[in-house]
């Protein structure tokens, strides 16, 4: 099994890996450098999980389908594949590099799109799912996670189980589904697919996107349980835009429109002044903290880490955001945070922390920046050891296979990866053997800045 660590090259030097940027349950990628051009790029092989199993070839061929059906794609909206290739035996994809958030990630940070911003990425991803179809192919995972958005412009990704389809004959797929974005006839192994499984899943992105919501499951829906519509949660949609997403996540495939364009065109039309030019990522209906807010629901005096982080001293500020913490949990004496302590850290004071972090080292720090790195490497609250040491080597607390002593770490933003800083695990000693006790730390941690929305 191979995998990969920053620093190691592949095709004879033409490109050097610098950290993971993402893994799920097949796949993992990586940001590399390509030589001599220097461009940054993205490369995607079976992860080492995948790797170790007996079906491992049945699996690669897969990947292997994937990745030249993508490489056959040309369109603006659907993620451009650059190289395919075989090293000792495993495959790589080599693809564009997209320096944005998945949607899925975005709305964890920021809430619910604004309507114009969320039809216009459903139009783009309508657009790039009506050449698909022209290539007689399905997506068949449309989801906020398979869409990246990056100046104003959206990529649909992950093509792992897109297969081939002829309009109205029955055929047998593997029944993978995403819960809550698959249409019911995903669920059976033999079963008529057409456009229309496509435009369930853009309608339930839509869902999403508008109520930061999970659709209900179709397995549930086709219990009776009623599917609430998106305006229950959100009271700022339009009737137009409701009533579409309704229509396009009907149980019954005929009952759904036929097409994307068929599906689009329900939607609340918007004007060229509301729609063009808009960048979703930046039309947040959430006021942005102010710079340098010191708020703390304990009183606790943020200015030494301010003053320490506009002047760049990353070690000091680092001993400082250890201190305040401890301050804040009232354990200054003990030296160290239970898990208990962290899960009712005041929300007030772990955003004043973060966003001093995000403001002075431009976005680079901070622990919404490594709590978004290990969401996207399929982290959650379990303990999971590949994962955890996927985290390590994508923010460089892990070289060589091995984690670094806290002496060993880098406190030049130049040269550090995004997430290095501020290293937490320097406040949980309750493990002291191993790495489970970091591990458990950023568990608990990362738990608690997605529940106060950092």
């Amino acid at each position: 099994m191979r995998h990969l660590n920053p620093g190691e090259t592949l095709q004879n030097g033409r490109y050097t890996i610098n950290y993971i940027l993402g893994a799920g349950g097949f796949g993992i990628t990586y940001l590399a450098t390509e030589t001599p051009s220097n461009n940054q790029i993205a490369i995607k092989t079976l992860n080492a999980t995948v790797q170790g199993k007996d079906n491992f070839l049945d699996l690669q061929n897969k990947f292997i389908k994937e990745a030249f059906l993508l490489a056959k794609c040309s369109h603006p909206h659907i993620v451009k594949v650059h190289n395919v290739f075989d090293e000792d035996g495993l495959w790589y994809m080599v693809m564009e590099y997209i320096k944005g958030d998945d949607l899925a990630v975005y709305l964890q940070k920021n809430g619910v799109l604004p309507e114009a911003s969320a039809v216009l990425i459903i139009q783009q991803i309508g657009e790039a799912l009506t050449y698909i179809h022209s290539q007689s192919f399905l997506h068949r995972d449309v989801k906020p996670n398979n869409i990246l958005f990056s100046e104003n412009n959206a990529k649909l990704i992950d093509f792992g189980i897109a297969r081939e389809f002829t309009a109205g004959e029955t055929r047998t797929h593997t029944n993978y589904r995403t819960d809550g974005y698959a249409p019911p006839e995903q669920d059976e192994e033999r079963a008529k697919r057409d456009i229309y499984t496509d435009v369930y899943a853009l309608a339930a992105t839509l869902y999403n996107l508008l109520t930061d919501q999970v659709p209900l499951p179709a397995n549930f829906r086709v219990q009776n349980i009623p599917l609430p519509p998106p305006q229950q949660f959100n009271n700022k949609i339009s009737d137009r835009t409701n009533n579409a997403i309704l229509k396009g996540m009907e149980l019954q495939p005929e009952n759904r429109p036929q097409t994307i364009q068929d599906f689009l065109s329900l939607l609340t039309p918007f004007s060229k002044g509301e729609r063009g030019g808009i960048n979703p990522l930046i039309m947040s209906p959430l006021t942005p903290p102010k710079r340098d807010d010191l708020s703390s629901d304990r009183g606790v005096d943020y200015s030494k880490l301010r003053d320490l982080l506009k002047a760049g001293k990353w070690k000091e500020a680092d001993a400082e955001t250890a201190k305040v913490m401890l301050q804040v949990a009232n354990r200054s004496e003990e030296r160290w945070l239970r898990r208990n302590d962290i899960d009712n850290f005041p929300c007030t004071d772990l955003r004043t922390i973060n966003q001093l972090w995000l403001d002075y080292s431009e976005g680079k720090f901070g622990f919404s920046v490594q709590k978004d790195i290990y969401h996207r490497l399929g982290g959650t609250r379990d303990y999971n050891a590949e994962v955890w040491e996927a985290f390590g080597d994508a923010v460089g607390w892990r070289k060589g296979g091995s984690w670094l002593n806290y002496e060993d770490i880098t406190f030049k933003k130049a040269s550090a990866p995004g997430g290095h800083l501020p290293i937490y695990r320097r406040l949980i000693v309750e493990y002291s053997a191993g790495v489970a006790w970091i591990a458990i730390a950023g568990e608990v941690l990362f738990s608690r800045v997605e529940t106060c929305k950092v």
